[in-house]
Formats: C-alpha cells, sequence, structure tokens
C-alpha cells in the first residue's frame, strides 16, 4: 500500500487532512499514483455493508481521520489493508475516488511523538572524520548513535522552509525514513524490521553555520538542525518493496534523485544513486532510521546495536547525507 494524508486543492485554509490509499500499486509500475481511495468512505460503506464489522472490529467503530489517530487506537498501518480490499467502486465518478491532481498531499505522519535521525552509513562516517583528520570513534561501532529531531516542525512535501535567523547556510539531505507503528522492547536486530509500518522519503534540512559553530560545544545538533524536517508524500508499505530486498538483510534497494527548487522555481537535479536502507533501532520513543548508500556495508545498519528500552509508535528519522 501507499497511504497518504490529502486534502482538495480548492479545500479552505485550514481544512481536515483526509487518509487516503493509492489504488494503483507499485507492482503495475507506477512510480506516481493517479488515483486515491479515501479510506473513511471506504470504511463507512463496508460497514453498512456488514454491521458485525463494527462489533468485531475496532477499525470499523470510530470515523478514520488520520494515521496519527488509527495509531494512537492500538491498530497497525497493514490494517488499513482490509478497507482497500473491500473497496468496490460504484461507477467511473465514484467520490470516493480522488484524482491525485485534485488533492495536495501533506505529512504522511502529522503528529510524531518522536524523531531520530541516525548517523549510520559507515562510508559517510568515516568521510566527515578524515576531512577533519581523525578516525571513526571505536563508540560509534558499539552504540546506536542518533539525535532527537523536532517534532513539531515536520513538512509535507512542497512546504516552504526558511533559514533560521542568522543562517545564511541552508542545506538538505535525502534521507529514507521509516514508521515504527507497534510498541516493541528488547528487539533482537533480526527482529527489528517487524515494527517498521512503512518508509518514507525525507529531507533533513540543516542550518550548517549554526550547526558548526554550536557542535564545538560537543552537545548538540541544535538550532542547527531544529528549524525543518520535510517527509512524504506517501508511506510505502514494506511488502510494495519486497522484491527489492537486499541479501543480508540490509533492507531494500532503493534509487532516488535528489533534486532542488530555487526561489524562482528552477529545478536542479542533484544526485541520482542507488540506496540501501536500513533497519530500526530500538529506542526509548519511536525511531528508526535508514541508510543511503551507493555500495552498502552489509554489516552496519541502525538495527546492528539494539538499544534495551521501550518504543512506542512513531515517526523515525533517517540517516544522514547524499553520497
Amino acid at each position: 500500500m501507499r497511504i497518504a494524508h490529502v486534502r482538495e486543492r480548492n479545500s479552505p485554509a485550514g481544512f481536515p487532512w483526509r487518509l487516503a490509499a493509492a489504488l494503483d500499486g507499485l507492482a503495475a509500475g507506477v512510480p506516481e499514483p493517479s488515483r486515491w481511495l479515501d479510506l473513511e468512505i471506504a470504511r463507512r460503506r463496508l460497514a453498512a455493508r456488514d454491521p458485525n464489522l463494527a462489533h468485531d472490529r475496532v477499525l470499523f467503530r470510530q470515523p478514520l481521520t488520520t494515521l496519527d489517530d488509527h495509531l494512537a487506537r492500538g491498530l497497525r498501518v497493514e490494517a488499513l489493508a482490509d478497507l482497500v480490499d473491500g473497496f468496490q467502486p460504484r461507477d467511473k465518478d465514484d467520490d470516493a475516488i480522488l484524482a491525485a491532481s485534485d488533492i495536495h498531499f501533506g505529512p504522511p505522519i502529522l503528529r510524531p511523538p518522536a524523531f531520530r535521525d541516525f548517523y549510520a552509513f559507515e562510508r559517510h562516517v568515516r568521510t566527515m572524520w578524515e576531512r577533519r583528520g581523525g578516525e571513526v570513534p571505536a563508540a560509534w561501532y558499539e552504540l546506536p548513535i542518533f539525535y532527537f529531531s523536532n517534532t513539531s516542525e515536520v513538512r509535507g512535501p512542497g512546504d516552504p522552509v526558511w533559514a533560521p535567523r542568522g543562517s545564511v547556510e541552508l542545506d538538505f539531505e535525502l534521507e529514507i525514513g521509516a514508521l515504527i507503528d507497534t510498541p516493541a522492547i528488547d528487539l533482537a536486530p533480526e527482529r527489528a524490521e517487524e515494527a517498521i509500518g512503512g518508509y518514507f522519503v525525507l529531507n533533513d534540512w540543516s542550518a550548517r553555520d549554526l550547526q558548526r559553530a554550536e557542535t564545538v560545544v560537543r552537545l548538540g545538533p541544535a538550532k542547527g538542525k531544529d528549524f525543518a524536517t520535510s517527509i512524504g508524500p506517501w508511506l510505502v508499505t514494506p511488502e510494495e518493496l519486497a522484491d527489492v530486498a537486499r541479501p543480508r538483510g540490509t533492507g531494500p534497494d532503493l534509487v532516488a534523485t535528489a533534486t532542488v527548487r530555487a526561489a524562482d522555481g528552477t529545478v536542479t537535479d542533484v544526485s541520482r544513486g542507488t540506496w540501501a536502507s536500513a533497519k530500526c533501532s530500538p529506542g526509548p520513543r519511536p525511531t528508526c532510521g535508514s541508510v543511503p548508500a551507493k555500495s552498502p556495508d552489509p554489516g552496519r545498519s541502525a538495527e546492528a546495536a539494539c538499544w534495551k528500552s521501550r518504543m512506542r509508535p512513531s515517526a523515525g528519522g533517517s540517516s544522514r547525507g547524499i553520497p
């Protein structure tokens, strides 16, 4: 499945998001779906067709508003597949089906309780240390290294981002994020992927001049990283990526392209490469990471150092860097 928060382009400001699922699957080779199903309409129709569903299933007892509220009821992303599978269009102009050209996409998760950005791709880490004349610390190989980002500044695709006050070095990083959609504790590395409800594209914005100044104090990042994180446009569930899974458990083999859109609308292609996403590393609130790489390090992933603490459903960060 591909799941997204959408609203019609001509909706008034502040209009609520609708949770939708793509009706064109990745298996059909469609990179950008043209039709989206309003999942609340699908839920209501199925409940009307079979009144026992509301008695037997939590999914059918209350209106379906956002993915955040769905997860808060203790349900996983995969439960939404029943709405897609059970949907029967009434006619070619069914109001449950939304044309992609008529909708605006928001962040796949609107209010994540926590967000972690991992520093888990060895080649990138080594390059950064070598540029400073040093070596990768031994602790990096023993601990899941990450920082907590600002969950109140999550942006959707196309939402404006501006540099924080005092910064003139706005930078970006193409990353792959993952959503933890179930509580977990003390997961073994080989089971970490079971906690992932889906993957999404992530842009990790940085104010490099502020970051460079504040990290001298050996704490942070702080203001260099807390002003914006862009995610979306949709969440892709793990089964959609099963046919591109890499051997030895290093995650899906993905291809991503980074572009920059200037203030005048000019779009510049920055990089294109093959990216291997890593797995989740359990942590004291929802988390997970993914690692972009042209040549992945099979022995190293964010899940390799399992952290003994509790996880709750949330959006997860990813590791950094365009190679």
